[in-house]
């Protein structure tokens, strides 16, 4: 069993409207065992490697339903297995994906076309390579296929470590949130580099986000935010409660400020994040100088501060608004007077809640150096048995990355703490900010009760919020899109596709002059080049999705004008979701014979994907073609054009696009087509 052929298509393609990646897969010798032969004990280990396997439906379309197949008389092919792991692969590493595809190809006996749906191209690449192996594992010894599997493998360790791998690339929970909340507001998302650097609209509307730091976010407030001692000095020059504190270097100024602070002390590093070298509530000259080594590995210099009892919270700001509120527990494990901390932080990662970093809402405990130094700080080894009802600390700070919990306090927060919370952050001049701090009781004021704050932070995560442990889930993501693009501003930009066999180039051309006479400022893309406002920015074929992004994250443009060859749909798919107007101008044999696309008729089902991103319930159209076929969603093979145009704007402005279309010559032949385009194009811009 081995790969052949792997494609990535990065948007609409022949096989799906949204990003799918297709593998040609030959079973080899194994096309004679399916899995009614291979045998109960095959489905059962798949099952035990990979339980969410049972809530596939499959073709009866109910959970339960794959295994069902795979069980019946005749069982299904490890072709349609394959699809079904792969899929669920990326599941297990926090991604949405569902859909799959296997089909036998004609002629070649054991060779599949598999088709499933992905989040991330790397991610979606490494879940084939990983469910290949996986089924290989799971194969009698008799008939796997030498050196599929290593001598040495392990599922486990495999499986975490893809895990690992998917969630270095994929976006951090707080993007993703971003990325949500987008999405249901019809906002277009580009995702800019291998971390989080996010495009939000299109062209000249676009705005821009680094995980919750957003293009609004003024840098001096950031590098504020970062310097942990001049945050304190602003917010107490202006009254809000602060811990007293010192910045020193060296051990030796550690103790002396220490000292001087008198009682219980925090040591952090001095622009350090995450709760990264964060030593809490000590006082002896051994346990600081530790506590200063530990910080001075995240920063030259090192804070002491006063310790202030209570619990940690977290306030969320945006926009001068407070969205949410988060109470933060460490990551800890409660005793039963009968078992170890070891086998009690077994037991608290089997919530299916927990996962690997940030695969789900909670993340494992793990007995490390500074779990096993907190234990040490309480007289215990992770051997030892807590009496029942006592918390043991596995972590000093609460953050969840680490093991803490999250509970909602948002509806609770005393309206002192609330705007309190509003102030310090637009005391350090930021639109989104979180402020950590530490109170007895968040449902009092800090002024009766006290209080301190601890820190500001610019980029503050919103995983607590959007999914804490206990409590209401709150939007805080909405408010920061809806902050970027305020109801009723725009995010897109109106988008034309070409295609053809012939003439598209041209009629491309001819359709972004016309714009620019009009008034805007198009990006085109062609077989020469990309231009950006008539001027050619880039040479050579420029017609794919690589070039498509180009222009859509220029932030000078206003219409995008893309031509569409048949070799970009066929390798990648489309660069973009949807667009505005789609237009197919001719349908010839000139083109064919490349990948498998040897009649006219096929080159029409590839041509028509232009046509089919148009959104159905924006649609209209406007046909020159006589013939039957071309009244049909499918084109069929002919010389004249079809257009399919979406204008976003109101049901009278949609008729009169049809109208214009019908008007403008389309019952004769190819060269009136741009005529078409440009006016469906055009009244679709006039609406933005």
């Amino acid at each position: 069993m081995r790969i052949l052929e792997r494609s990535v298509y990065v948007g609409p393609s022949q096989h799906a409207h949204f990003p799918v990646i297709r593998l040609l897969l030959d079973l080899g010798e194994l096309e004679q065992w399916p899995t009614a032969r291979l045998g109960p004990a095959f489905v059962d280990g798949l099952v035990a490697a990979l339980p969410g396997l049972a809530e596939h439906g499959c073709s009866y379309r109910e959970p339960g339903g794959f295994l069902r197949r795979m069980r019946e008389d005749e069982g299904t092919w490890l072709g349609h297995v394959f699809e079904h792991v792969a899929i669920e692969l990326q599941n297990i590493a926090g991604e949405d994906v569902t859909f799959g595809k296997t089909r036998s190809v004609d002629g070649r006996p054991g060779v599949y076309s598999v088709v499933y749906e992905y989040a991330q191209r790397e991610e979606g690449i490494a879940a084939g390579d990983l469910a290949l192996r996986l089924l290989c594992s799971l194969l009698p010894e008799a008939i796997r296929p030498e050196g599929s599997v290593p001598g040495d493998w392990s599922w486990e360790q495999a499986r975490d470590d893809f895990i690992r791998y998917a969630q270095r690339r994929a976006l951090g929970p707080s993007t993703a949130s971003l990325v949500r909340a987008a999405e249901e507001r019809g906002i277009p998302w580009l995702r800019l580099n291998a971390q989080s650097l996010v495009q939000f609209g299109h062209g000249k509307y676009q705005q821009r986000i680094q995980a919750t730091i957003t293009g609004k976010t003024p840098y001096i407030s950031v590098e504020l935010a970062s310097d942990k001692e001049e945050t304190n000095k602003i917010l107490g020059s202006l009254g809000l409660p602060v811990p007293r504190q010192h910045l020193v270097s060296s051990q030796t100024e550690a103790l002396k400020a220490a000292s001087r602070l008198g009682g219980p002390v925090v040591l952090k590093p001095y622009n350090g994040n995450h709760g990264r070298g964060i030593t809490i509530n000590i006082s002896g000259d051994e346990e600081i100088r530790a506590a200063f080594d530990a910080a001075r590995e995240h920063s030259r210099s090192v804070i002491v501060e006063t310790f202030q009892t209570g619990d940690d919270h977290r306030l969320l700001v945006v926009n001068g608004a407070l969205v949410a509120a988060t109470r933060r527990t460490p990551g800890h494990v409660v005793g039963d007077g009968q078992r170890t901390v070891a086998e009690l932080v077994e037991i608290v990662n089997q919530d299916p809640r927990r996962g690997v970093g940030h695969e789900k809402v909670l993340t494992r405990l793990e007995l490390d150096r500074e779990a096993n130094l907190m234990l040490e700080r309480v007289g215990y080894t992770a051997d030892s048995v807590p009496p029942p009802g006592e918390k043991v600390f596995l972590r000093s700070t609460a953050n969840l990355s680490t093991g803490g919990t999250a509970t909602d306090v948002t509806d609770v927060i005393h309206p002192d703490n609330r705007d309190m919370a509003v102030r310090a952050v637009r005391a350090i001049g930021l639109d989104v900010g979180g402020v950590d701090f530490i109170s007895p009781n968040i449902a009092e004021s800090y002024k009766s009760i006290g209080g301190a704050i601890c820190e500001v932070n610019a980029a503050p995560g919103f995983r607590m919020h959007v999914a804490p442990s206990e409590g209401t889930p709150r939007d805080a993501a909405g408010p920061v899109i809806d902050m970027l693009f305020p109801p009723g501003s725009p995010s897109r930009v109106p988008i034309a596709a070409i295609t053809g066999t012939n003439g598209k180039t041209t009629t491309a051309r001819m359709l972004a002059h016309i714009a620019k006479m009009a008034g805007y400022t198009p990006g085109l893309t062609t077989t020469d080049g990309v231009y950006i406002d008539g001027q050619r920015t880039v040479e050579g074929d420029m017609t794919g999705p690589v070039s498509a992004r180009m222009v859509l994250s220029d932030p000078h443009i206003d219409l995008a004008v893309l031509e569409t060859a048949r070799g970009g749909l066929l390798r990648s798919g489309m660069g973009v979701p949807e667009v505005d107007v789609g237009a197919v101008i001719n349908v010839a044999a000139d083109h064919l014979g490349l990948k498998g696309i040897d009649t006219l008729e096929q080159l029409a089902e590839i041509k028509r994907i232009v046509v089919e991103v148009a959104p159905a319930k924006r649609r209209t159209r406007g046909r020159n073609a006589p013939d039957a076929c071309c009244r049909k969603p499918s084109l069929a093979p002919t010389s004249t054009p079809a257009v399919s145009a979406a204008p976003a704007a109101s049901t009278r402005l949609r008729h009169r696009a049809t109208r214009q279309a019908h008007r403008t010559g389309m019952t004769s032949s190819a060269p009136c087509a741009p005529r078409a385009i440009r006016r469906a194009l055009l009244t679709t811009a006039s609406c933005r």
